[in-house]
Formats: C-alpha cells, structure tokens, sequence
C-alpha cells in the first residue's frame, strides 16, 4: 500500500519556514526612524568634514544635511511606489521605506567605521562610505531580486536610485563646506567595489536560480516571490500559475449522503477524495467551506457538512478554477431521487490504537476512521478502496470512507496504523451488515463560534452536527472546520455529549489550510484545541448537539458517488519538488552566504588598502 510519508515531512519542512518571516513595524514607525538615523548619518559625515572642529556649526551643518538625506529618501521611495512597483503586489510603500531604513541602518555602520578612520587617516572616510554605497547597493539587489515582480533593469534602477541621491547630496555637501573629498584613488577604489559586491550578489542570485531551474525549470526566485506574493499579500495567481503549469489530470470521486424531511433536503454530508490544500487561499484550501457554501446556497434551509476524505497533498487542487470544476459537480449532486429511510444503529469497533465506526443507510456504509488519541494525519486513498471492496462483498452497493483526522500530538508513521485500520474496518463493517435496518431520524444544527476565527484554527464553515437515531440510539458526527485537532480533545467532545443525550458518534475535521500559513509557528497553523478555550469550543458543540435532539424528524435518506473527470491536481512528484525546491533553497543560500560573502568582504578589505 502506498503511503504519503515522505511528502508529509516535506510539506511539514516548508510549512516550518514560515516561522522564519516577521513583520515590519508600522509604516509610521519606519518614517520615525528613517529620520533619525538620516539625521544621525548626516551629522557624523559633517564630523568627518570638519575633523570635529566648530562643533556648533558642524551639529548645524549636520543637521541640515540629515533633513536633506531623509528628504532624499522619501523622495527615491515615492519614485520606486508611484511608479512600476505601485502594481509591484509585494513591494508596497511601506516595504520600500523598510528597505531604505535598512539601507540607512547599514551606511551608518561604514560612516562610523569612517569617522574612527579619520582620526588616523584624514579624509580615508570617504572610501569607507562608498564602500557603504557598494554594500548598500548588493543588499537592496538581493532584497528586490528576492521579492519584487519588475523586470531585471527597472530592479537595479531602483537599486541605485537611493545611494546615488544619498552620495550626490553628501559629496556637495563636502565641496559648499571646503572639503574634498575625490583624489585620484578614489575612482578605481569605487569601481572595483561595485564590481566585487556585483559580483556577488549575481553569483548568489545564479547558483540559488539553478536549483529551480534543474528541479522544476524554473529559477527559484520566481517560487519564492509567489511564496511571499501569498505570506505577505494574500495573492495567490502567481503560485497557481506554477502548479497549473506542473499540475497533473485526475478523476476525483465526491461522495455525499443526503436527507430529506418533510419534502425538502434537510442535511448533507459530502466527502470529497481531493485534499484541502496546499496552504491559506491556494488551491483547494479552502474548498470545503466553498463546497458548504455552494450546497447550503441552492437547497435552502439545508445544512451541510465536509468531513475529510481520503486523500494526500498529491490530490491538492492547482488553482480557483479548477475548485470551481468540482464545485459545478457538487451543485450536479442535489438533483435526488429514489430515497429510502432505513439505516442500522452505530457500530464501533476498535483494534491496536484504530477504531473505526460504521452505520449502513439503505444499502451504503458510511465509515469513519480515527487513530485517536494518537496522532494521525492523512489516509491513503488505498485504505478506501480496500473498504469499498469489502463492502461489495458484504453485498452493499457502496461505502462511504472519512478520515476523521482528529489527532495530533507528534509524528505519525502511517505504515504502524494501516493494518489496524484495515482490521477494524472489516469486523466493523461485518457487525454493520449484521444489524437491522430500521427507520431513522435527523436532527442537524450549526454554529459559527464567533471567538475563533483562522488566526486559532478555525475555518469559516463552523461547526456541523448531523445527529441520527436510529432504534433509540443516537448517533452525532460532529464536523469542525479546522485543520486537524490538539490529541484528547475528541475525547473531551465524545464526553461532554454523552451528557446531555449522545450515544455515541464522531468527531471530524475538515483538514482546510485555510487556517495554514496564517499564523507564525512551527507548524503554520494551529490545530483545533490548541489556541482556542477548549471549555468554550466543547459550550458550542454542546449547544449545536441540543439543537440537533431538539430538531429531530422522521427522514429519508440517499446516498450518491460522482466521479469528477480530469481535474487538475499539483501531484504528488510536482509537490514534493516545490517543497523540497523551498527547503533546499534555503539551506544553499545560508551555505552560499558563509562563503560568497566573507569572501568579498575580504576582497573589499584589500581593496580599501590597497587603492
């Protein structure tokens, strides 16, 4: 049986390296301390001028000249936004004050070194600063290589477009002020820095592009500018584009059950065999909120609910038009007929760690599958296939297969927990089969808690409780829009609603990334439980299942299976290549970093005592 080892660490790697981005202070902030370094960076040059004679005059003359940097600056970042780079979907306004402040951070840094430098050697400070201007240079390079979506030459333009203001403005300064400060060394000096730190940040940018290009085809910039397009800005056509592009065709089953009361269809469940992901709004990450949305949409006062399917990241859609191939099948889905109103009471079997629950509605099984409170993570489609064959040979018509996916405390080793599963599903479905077929009733309730939201875990669907009975047993399926569950807390559920009336049941989550990549943690993401008060969630949950018993009515029920034809999914090579690209990537750069760098610092070193 195949398994989604590998691509799970992969994909659990490159969730990690969210943890490594920050956000920027407020644009208010930047200005403040764009000012003050300016003003702190146009005083010490004037003290290097006036060799720290006439001090009142050179705090004036210093001053002045802060004002005029910082003027400079704020004029070099309106150029850069107000022209190509207002469309620039990263390189906002105040990133390009950031960039700058940082540029400004690290000038000052060669002008102290300058300033100390003059005291023994007059006037040497000066090469000391174009020797900032040459790193300033390489840093915003590599910074709108890395981040920007504007073509090569614009890039640089606005590269150069701040030191050069910020020399011109301090080499006239040194001229209205009687100092000099251009000799004969000063030219070859400059231009070899600027080669040397050139030089470096292409030989960096072009050994980190080929691992994209040999991995993928494409150089690893442009994935880490979608990346970012994503993290920073919600956008998310750019990665799209990427796995549309690599994207594979394949044939999805979506599985539904559906019941009908009182003429009208009261409650569905949809289990989808694609995966919600990759992360936040790309893909299919969303897409059992939308399938919700669009189903509760057209069969009014229907509630409806997306438990997980079977499935890995390889079967992750590419793009939003690819969701809404599926979405235009889901909407297919609701034209019934033919529904019958039996079912068996629920059957739990348990078996090394797997417990696997079963309840049969006219002649589908509708299985649920959960290694709580171990740790568990995506099932194999494999494992579907294996009940749905058992089933048949049970002489039911079909079955209906979820991966409750409502653990996780640590690493899960899928291949441990196979055989279990696959044990328990058969005696499970054996003892189903067994059972009578009674009449049954549905009650169904939702409830958005209004204190969660994506930030802890929760997606917009809510929580769903579809709650049958069947020969005075009741049975709830508790469906949570979330991306998996903190270990223990389904207990807690199963609990607290055998309190007020539940039998048994289930707990599912959806397994959405929308909630991915939205917070900056380890994971990129919190599971349902664990940035969320536990005691709340389980007073909503409690309060839906009331609902639910209080909305119990006789109901008829059909099952229905459509296979959706080639949809494009990301595929499990394709994914694992992006993950590993992002991983690899990053791990050369720091790599590339201890050599190339340290290398042309000391390039530049020889070079300031030798010119």
């Amino acid at each position: 049986m195949k398994t989604n080892d590998s691509m799970n660490d992969y994909i659990e790697k490159t969730v990690k390296r969210y943890s490594i981005l920050f956000t920027l202070p407020s644009h208010r902030k930047i200005i403040s301390l764009l000012f003050v370094f300016s003003l702190l960076n146009g005083m010490l040059v004037v003290l290097a001028l006036q060799s720290f004679s006439n001090l009142s005059y050179s705090l004036v003359l210093g001053l002045a000249l802060g004002v005029i940097l910082f003027v400079l600056t704020m004029v070099a970042d309106f150029t850069v936004h107000s022209s190509s780079f207002r469309r620039d979907p990263i390189f906002n306004l105040r990133r390009c004050s950031a960039l700058s402040l940082y540029s400004v951070i690290f000038w000052l840094a060669f002008i102290v070194m300058g300033l100390i430098a003059n005291v023994f050697l007059h006037g040497y400070w000066f090469k000391l600063f174009l020797l900032g201007f040459a790193v300033v240079l390489a840093l915003r390079l590599l910074v709108l290589l890395t981040v920007s979506f504007a073509g090569v030459g614009k890039i640089f333009l606005y590269s150069v477009l701040l030191p050069v203001l910020y020399t011109i403005a301090v080499v006239y300064t040194a001229y209205a002020s009687g100092g000099k400060v251009l000799d004969s060394s000063v030219v070859p000096f400059f231009s070899s820095s600027l080669a040397v730190t050139l030089g470096a940040v292409l030989l960096f940018t072009y050994a980190l592009n080929r691992i994209g290009v040999a991995m993928l085809g494409v150089g690893s910039f442009s994935v880490f500018k979608a990346f970012l397009a994503n993290w920073a800005e919600g956008i998310n056509e750019p990665f799209e584009k990427f796995f549309e592009r690599f994207g594979l065709e394949r044939d999805i089953k979506v599985s539904a059950l559906a019941f009908k009361t009182s003429g009208r269809v009261k409650a569905m469940v949809v289990v989808p065999a694609l995966h919600p992901g990759p992360f936040k709004n790309v893909g299919s990450s969303n897409l059992p909120h939308a399938i919700q949305t669009t189903l509760e949409n057209r069969l009014p006062k229907c509630v409806v609910a997306v438990p997980h399917g079977l499935s890995g990241h390889d079967m992750d859609l590419t793009s939003q038009a690819q969701n809404q191939v599926v979405l235009d099948a889901v909407q297919r889905m609701t034209e019934f007929s033919g529904f019958g109103s039996v079912a068996t009471p629920f059957v739990r079997v348990k078996r090394n760690g797997a417990s696997v629950g079963c309840q049969i509605f006219n002649d589908c099984a509708f299985v649920t599958l959960t290694l709580a409170p171990e740790t568990m993570e995506d099932l194999p489609p494999d494992l579907d296939t294996l009940i749905l064959g058992e089933a048949q040979r049970l002489n039911l018509s079909t079955a209906i297969s979820v991966d409750a996916h409502n653990s996780i405390q640590g690493p899960f080793n899928i291949n441990e927990a196979i055989d279990p599963l696959r044990e328990a599903a058969k005696v499970c479905l054996e003892e189903s089969s067994k059972q009578k077929l009674t009449s049954l009733e549905v009650g169904v309730a939702k409830v958005t808690p209004k204190e969660f939201g994506l930030r802890e875990g929760m997606g917009l669907g809510g929580i769903v409780v579809t709650l049958i009975k069947v020969s005075g047993q009741h049975t709830a399926y508790v469906t949570i829009d979330g991306n998996n569950m903190i270990s223990g807390l389904r207990e807690k559920i199963l609990s607290a609603l055998s309190e007020v009336g539940v039998d048994d049941g289930e707990v599912f989550t959806t397994d959405t990334h929308a909630v991915n990549a939205v917070v900056l943690n380890a994971r990129g993401y919190h599971p349902i439980g664990e940035a969320m008060d536990q005691s709340t969630l389980i007073k909503h949950i409690r309060q839906a299942v009331t609902e639910a018993l209080a909305d119990l009515e006789p109901a008829e029920t059909l099952w229905r299976i459509e296979t959706v034809s080639k949809v494009r999914v990301i595929g499990e090579k394709q994914i694992e290549a992006m993950c590993m690209l992002v991983d690899k990537a990053i791990q050369r750069g720091k790599r590339l970093a201890i050599s190339i760098f340290p290398l042309s610092g000391f390039v530049l070193s020889a070079l300031l005592l030798l010119l």
